[in-house]
Formats: C-alpha cells, sequence, structure tokens
C-alpha cells in the first residue's frame, strides 16, 4: 500500500470518525432538547392549574371576609343589647367572628403560598424556554455541520484521485445553484416580497385609520392577518422546494406522497403513486436525486403537457431502482431540437438536462420518450450500490 494510499486512509477514518461524533453529539442534544419542550408542556399545565386555585382562593377569601364582618356587626349588636341577649349568646357570637378571622387568615396565608408557587413555576418556565432555545439552536447548527462533513469530507479518496472529474462536476454544481438561486429569488419576489410590501402599507393604514375609523380598522387587520397566513404558506412552500426536510426524517416514498397530494392540491392533475414498501432504505443521496428528477418532472407536467393525470412508478429490481413518470399531456417532438431546447430550460433551468445529469451522477441511466398528442414518459435506472457500477 502507497503512502499516499495510506493517508487517504487515516484522512477518511479520521472523517468518519468525526461525523461519528458530531452524529452521538446531536442525538444528545436533540434529547436534552425534547426533555426541555416536555418540561415547558408540564410546567405550564402546572401553573394553569395554580391560576385556576388562585381564582378560587380569592374568591373565598372574599366570601370569608363577607361573613366576617357580618358576623363582627352581629356580635357588637349583641354587647350592646345585654337585656336582650345572655352571656352565651355573646360567647357563641364571639367564637364565630373568631373563627371566621381565623379561616380568613388561613385562606390569605394560602393565596400568598400559590401566587409564590406559580412565580416560582414562572421563573423556571423562562430558563427552561432559554434552555430549549440555545438546545434547539445548537441542534440546528450541528446538523448544518454534519452535512458538511457528509458533503464535502466523505470519500476523500474519491475526491483527490478523481480530481478532473470532480472539477467537471463542480462547474455544473456551480450553474445548478445559480439557477437554483434564480428560481428562488425569483419566487421570493413574485411571492413573500411583494406581500411583505402589501403588509407594510396596510400596517400604515391601520394605524391612520385606527383614530378615524375603527370598523374599518377592523376590516383591514382581518386581511392583514390573512395576508400573513398567506405568505407563511409561500415561505413554507419555497422551503419545502428547497430541501423537504421530510426526506431526512420519513424518507423518499413518505415526501412523494406528501408533495403529490400537494401537487395535485394545487394544480387539480391527478397522480398515480406506485411504490416499493416504505420501510426499505435506500443511500439518501439517491433519494434526493430520485426526488429531485421527480419533482422536476412533475413541474414541466404542469408548465407544458397540459395533462390531466400523471403516473409515477417506483420499484427495486434486483439492487436497482427502477422509476417512471407518465403523463397522458399533448407530448412533443423529441428531434425538434428548438422544441426541446425549450424544454431544456423550463422551471427554475432544471430542465431534461438537469435530471439526465442527476441521474448519471448516481451512475444511472435516463430516458424520455414522447409524441405530440400521446403524452411524455420518464424513465430512470438508478444502482443502489453504484461503487459496484464503476
Amino acid at each position: 500500500m502507497s503512502k499516499d494510499s495510506i493517508c487517504l486512509a487515516q484522512m477518511d477514518q479520521i472523517v468518519q470518525k468525526t461525523i461519528a461524533a458530531i452524529e452521538k453529539g446531536k442525538k444528545e442534544i436533540f434529547e436534552i432538547a425534547e426533555e426541555c419542550r416536555q418540561e415547558c408542556k408540564r410546567l405550564e399545565s402546572c401553573i394553569d392549574e395554580l391560576k385556576v386555585k388562585i381564582v378560587k382562593t380569592i374568591e373565598e377569601v372574599e366570601r370569608l371576609e363577607k361573613l366576617e364582618k357580618k358576623s363582627r356587626y352581629k356580635l357588637m349588636v349583641i354587647s350592646r343589647d345585654l337585656k336582650k341577649y345572655d352571656e352565651e349568646d355573646i360567647r357563641k357570637a364571639y367564637d364565630e367572628t373568631k373563627d371566621l378571622q381565623i379561616q380568613v387568615l388561613i385562606y390569605r396565608k394560602q393565596e400568598e403560598q400559590l401566587i409564590a408557587q406559580r412565580t416560582d413555576l414562572e421563573h423556571q418556565l423562562r430558563r427552561m424556554r432559554s434552555t430549549l432555545e440555545r438546545a434547539e439552536y445548537i441542534t440546528s447548527h450541528v446538523a448544518s455541520a454534519m452535512n458538511y462533513l457528509k458533503i464535502a469530507l466523505t470519500n476523500i479518496d474519491d475526491t483527490i484521485l478523481e480530481i478532473q472529474k470532480k472539477e467537471e462536476l463542480g462547474i455544473r454544481v456551480i450553474m445548478a445553484q445559480e439557477e437554483e438561486r434564480q428560481r428562488v429569488a425569483r419566487d421570493i419576489h413574485d411571492g413573500p416580497a411583494q406581500s411583505l410590501s402589501n403588509l407594510a402599507l396596510k400596517t400604515e393604514l391601520c394605524e391612520k385609520l385606527v383614530d378615524m375609523d375603527i370598523d374599518r380598522a377592523r376590516d383591514e387587520i382581518r386581511d392583514l392577518k390573512k395576508l400573513v397566513r398567506s405568505s407563511l404558506q409561500e415561505i413554507r412552500k419555497i422551503i419545502f422546494d428547497l430541501r423537504p426536510m421530510s426526506l431526512d426524517d420519513l424518507g423518499l416514498i413518505a415526501t412523494l406522497k406528501q408533495y403529490t397530494n400537494r401537487f395535485m392540491k394545487e394544480t387539480g392533475i391527478d397522480v398515480i403513486l406506485e411504490t416499493y414498501p416504505e420501510h426499505i432504505g435506500i443511500n439518501p443521496l439517491i433519494e434526493v436525486a430520485v426526488f429531485r428528477i421527480i419533482q422536476e418532472a412533475l413541474n414541466n407536467v404542469v408548465k407544458h403537457a397540459n395533462a390531466t393525470q400523471v403516473f409515477i412508478s417506483l420499484k427495486i429490481i434486483e439492487d436497482m431502482l427502477i422509476g417512471s413518470v407518465i403523463d397522458n399531456g399533448e407530448g412533443f417532438d423529441i428531434k425538434n431540437e428548438s422544441f426541446s431546447h425549450s424544454r431544456n430550460i423550463s422551471y427554475g433551468g432544471f430542465g431534461i438536462y438537469s435530471m439526465k445529469q442527476r441521474a448519471e451522477l448516481m451512475k444511472g441511466k435516463f430516458s424520455i420518450k414522447s409524441f405530440v398528442g400521446k403524452g411524455t414518459t420518464i424513465r430512470i435506472e438508478i444502482p443502489l450500490n453504484p461503487q459496484e457500477k464503476e
């Protein structure tokens, strides 16, 4: 074994150990955050219960104070008329007044104790929320570090031994990133940016209307709430398109189900999804590539196909993932270069060329068939163990 090979093996081993250590730390921090979250819920519940008890105690104190006041008045009346009332009546009135005064003191003390408990729990809750925020902040940064290490530092030997291939890939990635940034910028400009501009205008209008026309101000505030909700939906959609978190949490199949359900609601195009069982796990990089290919295929259907139905199939046959996306749209002539080129620069710049490149980067194959009036079929074949195909 050469010196370079030994160095590469050592570097790869160091990276793997680093990733494992960060993964362990990430898990521990996540567990701490989850414990903090549960403790926050418990404290909130205890505080709510104490608030109810405090209200009831205050009401009881007020009731007893009224009774004690009446009792003292009764005692005064009896004490003044010794001819009408005897010593026994005076003693009973005095005992009754004394008992009520004792009860008032007891409940007042109980009220003070309950308020002190509530204050203490509120302090605990604030500290726990602060801890939770720090844990979530650290978790997000650890996740970023994990992603960076997994993407940038794994398989260092391949990176060094195939410099020319990686340089070419780097250029493609940069181009894809720029195209994706243009798409995101356009989505933000046309969506949330416009909404935020409207929010600013409506906020100024509400400020002016508060002193002039309170009813109209309320109407504007209601419209403002709707606009905020709409902006949040647009932002969530952009975030999902950038990187569906469910890919890491739930896997490819569950994410596709969510995405196609949303796609059907937004477009009215029926999607039939047939897949391998959800519990079968595959390489995360392959999952991302397949998801992006299907996502781009559906984008092309919306932009160009005028289809009413799409059939998506994903199967695993002998360590090979076989996928297809078939629509019943108007189709196109693949041999027509100008028409085909227009398809290549579809939504966000990720067209047919991009789908082909994603499949090939996974050591797979990509093919497309389309005929005018007969729809379009996209097919991918990706090995589940791409290193064995080299």
